[in-house]
């Protein structure tokens, strides 16, 4: 009689705290808004400031802490055992090291296990992937101070935050681009689209999240910058006419 194969735990406590996680930062984010922002702020005002705020702690926590697990957590390449890593190309190395593999693969951290979760969906994310670290340095220590400017900005309603919002919601959309894009282009090797979990959850949900209200923004900062220009221009004009 043939034994029956167990189909693999989709949904797991490691996968329910991986998403409680994000909530509580969201949480945070919107308690943030209310400690800092006046209370007569306008509703797009207070969407803003916790769309940035959790922004920030989404690139300093959890980001952060995978690039932590990409230079950190490492184990021993055994000869005979393995060539290298397979997101690397043959004979390159991360850090320039042959003899250790890198990523959350190898860390024994809760967040190690975070990003193990993630990778189930996109196993670039387990190990060191070049394009994606090169891009997460960016997000780390360009996009989290820089949203953490703009909720600044938002608080004490400082002229150029439009501007500032413009040019982090391009570089979140470019990243996200940047990311998937060398996927698509060579058949998505590293995609489980095999799952609706992985898939629409881990994948397009939280993936596509940076790209509609980055959009969003940059239409409302494009709104904010035309109609202070006209304005402008109209005031200059009536100067003239007198």
């Amino acid at each position: 009689m043939a034994r029956s194969v167990e189909s693999p735990q989709i949904i797991s406590l490691t996968t329910i705290l991986s998403l409680a996680s994000t909530l509580a930062i969201l949480l945070v984010g919107y308690l943030s808004s209310l400690r800092f922002l006046p209370a007569s702020s306008t509703s797009k005002t207070r969407f803003l400031f916790v769309w940035h705020a959790t922004n920030a702690l989404i690139h300093f926590i959890l980001e952060g802490s995978y690039l932590y697990n990409c230079f950190i957590s490492s184990a021993t390449l055994l000869e005979g055992k393995a060539l290298g890593s397979e997101f690397l190309p043959a004979g390159v190395a991360f850090l320039g090291d042959h003899t250790r593999l890198y990523g959350a693969e190898y860390g024994t951290s809760p967040f190690s296990a975070l990003w193990r979760e993630y990778a189930r969906a996109d196993k670039r994310w387990g190990g060191s992937d070049l394009t994606v670290i090169s891009l997460e340095l960016l997000t780390v220590f360009v996009a989290g101070p820089m949203a953490v400017w703009i909720c600044y900005g938002l608080a004490k309603k400082r002229a150029d935050t439009s501007f500032w919002m413009i040019v982090l919601a391009t570089g979140e959309l470019y990243g996200g681009w940047m990311t998937f894009a060398p996927e698509w282009l060579s058949g998505s090797p590293n995609l489980n689209t095999d799952v609706w979990m992985y898939t629409w959850v881990y994948l397009f949900f939280f993936n596509t999240i940076w790209v509609w209200i980055p959009l969003w923004v940059l239409y409302d900062a494009y709104e904010t910058i035309t109609a202070a220009l006209a304005q402008k221009s109209k005031g200059e004009s009536g100067k003239k006419t007198r």
